[in-house]
């Protein structure tokens, strides 16, 4: 019987992982980590569609994670293992603004994972 793969953010951690891939689980996480914040905005704000409002999250989150690759001197779009490291640092900084250690911990985790198997 062949056992299921794991899946991270999005990422099939028994194939082959890229900073890219990485890059993008981040995005996810944070996205999914920052819902309850984010859904604040949605009460005060009236959208036409929930599309809508999902599209403005992703973008709100994708603005904070290349923001905090430019700060670094980072390429957002070509990151490495490194990069990739120093900005989960820094989101993890961000994050304990909003949730409690505990829960920024084992996101955080979960994403070195995934940095943990690049090359």
């Amino acid at each position: 019987m062949k056992q299921a793969s794991k899946i991270i953010y999005g990422v099939d951690i028994s194939k082959k992982i890229t900073p890219l891939l990485v890059r993008d689980a981040i995005i996810i996480c944070f996205t999914q980590a920052h819902k309850e914040v984010l859904e604040d905005i949605k009460e005060i704000e009236n959208f036409k569609s929930n599309k809508d409002f999902e599209d403005l999250k992703l973008l709100n989150i994708k603005l904070i994670i290349t923001k905090i690759f430019n700060d670094l001197h980072e390429d957002f779009n070509n990151p490495t293992k490194d990069s990739l490291i120093k900005v989960i640092e820094e989101l993890r900084e961000y994050a304990c603004n909003f949730r409690n250690q505990e829960i920024v911990d084992k996101h955080t985790q979960e994403i070195m994972l995934l940095v943990n198997k690049l090359e």
